[in-house]
């Protein structure tokens, strides 16, 4: 009971204080929260609204998951934003210039860019291990490096060709698609989606039921613990920094192998950021992560009919900035809650064990 508490009750009371916080902002400004949740849910069913939902939760999620493999020891790799945006350019210029098998084709892709997160995360990863720099420094100024090497890598002079107004890598022949499940009116939703759900299941079962698991845990709670234990620090500095690079890689190829089959200067950023949010969300936990990321993406997408009844949709941004505010202050409360609750405990048992009769000298 006592560990569901605390795993549940931090994000349900962020998100009853940003929900308070967001209908205080729209009485303020004359407008009905009623009327605001009333359309935002309506919106669910209009439209494609809610497979957009489904397949932007999927990119959520995977970045979530690459923040969370960080966050387990302690790391706090920013640079998601800036692995995933190289491994999803990398991938498309690799996956446009081959032609194979359709399976083959796309593993190829998936492993191409895994492969360019890890390598973009090495760097901050060695600087840590060996040099003990920041991580925090590191992957952001990364993330400006990361900027500069797609504008080169999609321009003509490299991999860009020019479609229409905009410039993009070489289109991904169809044996390097990923399709999904069609809806008719109501969209696609995206074959990786299934790989999303996949990776989540792979990251609760290396937590929970690996030794890699155990020491990513245990170093993350007392690295001098762990070490003692006979964990190398360092190695798994390194192994959790490589090994979020590569989950990083993964965000963009739900819309690069299900939508776009290109890699474009319009091609949508931030994810990164977003798995920042979502991983304190779920509190690092798999399925806390997927909740998250579902409520980060009903927000983004239902948010768009706010416009159509006079509601500013930008009072989303408001709850969404206030759930990761509040989040960690109610982690913080429930924390210190729980450690009173467990020493009136102990103190209690104490009281009720009778004291030991002194013994008496000859």
């Amino acid at each position: 009971m006592t560990r569901v508490r605390t795993v549940l009750l931090p994000p349900a009371l962020a998100i009853v204080f940003a929900a308070l916080l967001c209908a205080v902002a729209l009485l303020i400004s004359g407008d009905s929260p009623v009327t605001a949740l009333r359309v935002m849910i309506t919106q669910v069913g209009a439209g494609t609204t809610a497979v957009d939902i489904v397949n932007s939760a999927a990119i959520y999620y995977i970045a979530g998951l690459a923040v969370a493999i960080g966050f387990q020891m302690k790391l706090f790799n920013i640079g998601v934003e800036g692995q995933f945006r190289v491994a999803a350019c990398v991938a498309a210029i690799v996956g446009g210039a081959l032609v194979l098998p359709p399976v083959v084709h796309v593993l190829v892709i998936i492993v191409t860019a895994a492969l360019v997160g890890a390598l973009w995360a090495a760097v901050p990863a060695l600087l840590r291990a060996y040099r003990g720099v920041s991580e925090v420094i590191s992957t952001i100024m990364l993330n400006a490096v990361a900027g500069g090497l797609i504008a080169y890598l999609i321009s003509t002079d490299a991999f860009g060709v020019l479609q229409g107004n905009n410039i993009s890598t070489t289109p991904i022949p169809p044996s390097g698609h990923v399709p999904g499940i069609s809806f008719g009116d109501a969209g696609t939703i995206f074959g990786m989606v299934f790989v999303a759900a996949a990776l989540g299941l792979a990251y609760g079962f290396m937590l929970n039921r690996t030794r890699f698991g155990f020491e990513l845990k245990a170093s993350g709670e007392s690295p001098t613990a762990a070490s003692a234990g006979g964990v190398d620090a360092r190695r798994m500095v390194l192994v959790a920094l490589l090994l979020s690079g590569a989950m990083a890689g993964l965000v963009g190829l739900p819309e690069l192998l299900g939508r776009d089959f290109a890699y474009t200067l319009t091609s949508p950023q931030g994810y990164g950021f977003t798995g920042i949010a979502v991983a304190l969300l779920g509190r690092n936990h798999p399925v806390g992560i997927a909740l998250g990321a579902l409520l980060w993406a009903f927000l983004d997408k239902s948010a768009l009919a706010l416009d159509n009844v006079g509601v500013p949709r930008e009072i989303v941004l408001i709850m969404q900035g206030s759930v990761v505010l509040s989040v960690i202050i109610a982690y913080e409360i429930v924390r210190r809650y729980e450690l009173a609750a467990e020493q009136r405990r102990v103190a209690a048992q104490l009281r009720a064990t009778p004291a030991a009769p002194a013994e008496v000298s000859s």
